[in-house]
């Protein structure tokens, strides 16, 4: 009888083991699965990452190209508008209204005639080689400044009016 209960204790202890291993063997296949379907996702996250990094640095690098460009672009305004400001301090245009206001009315009507063409011509037209109307001197007018509105005080087209003009 011991025999037959040291059998079963042997059978025990090696069904007990057998099945022990067993259980280790599913448990680890179980836990190798998981791990390599969490590998996988962390590949594919690690992956997106690196192309978010990938795309992050290339998009610095052209907003940096961009600010580059507009920084250049900038200082090209900005030294333009100091050599406006420039133009304006040389120019006294009050002091050439008194002195000659015939002579600056003729250049200003000739760059605003040379403005006019040029916005013509960018618009598509076809610039007019003669000047308008409104903007030829008074010898080639024709007819002087006289408007057809006869109610007015004041028949000149001028806008500007100067001491000589005010005491005639």
């Amino acid at each position: 009888m011991i025999k037959l209960y040291l059998i079963l204790i042997v059978l025990a202890v090696l069904g007990s083991v057998g099945y022990g291993a067993v259980w280790y063997y599913n448990d680890t296949q179980a836990r190798i699965a998981t791990l390599r379907e969490n590998n996988a996702k962390l590949e594919i996250a690690v992956e997106t990452a690196e192309q978010s990094i990938n795309n992050l640095q290339e998009e610095a690098a052209r907003s940096q190209e961009l600010m580059n460009q507009l920084s250049a672009k900038l200082q090209k305004a900005e030294q333009y508008g100091d050599d406006l400001r420039n133009k304006l301090r040389q120019l006294d245009l009050v002091q050439d209204a008194l002195k000659d206001a015939m002579e600056l009315q003729g250049r200003m009507n000739g760059a605003t005639a040379k403005l006019w063409r040029s916005i013509v011509a960018d618009t598509g037209g076809t610039p007019d080689p003669d000047l308008p109307q409104w903007l030829q001197p008074r010898e080639q007018a024709g007819a002087g400044d006289q408007s057809s509105n006869q109610d007015r005080e004041d028949n000149s087209t001028d806008g500007i009016k100067t001491e000589a003009d005010t005491t005639n």
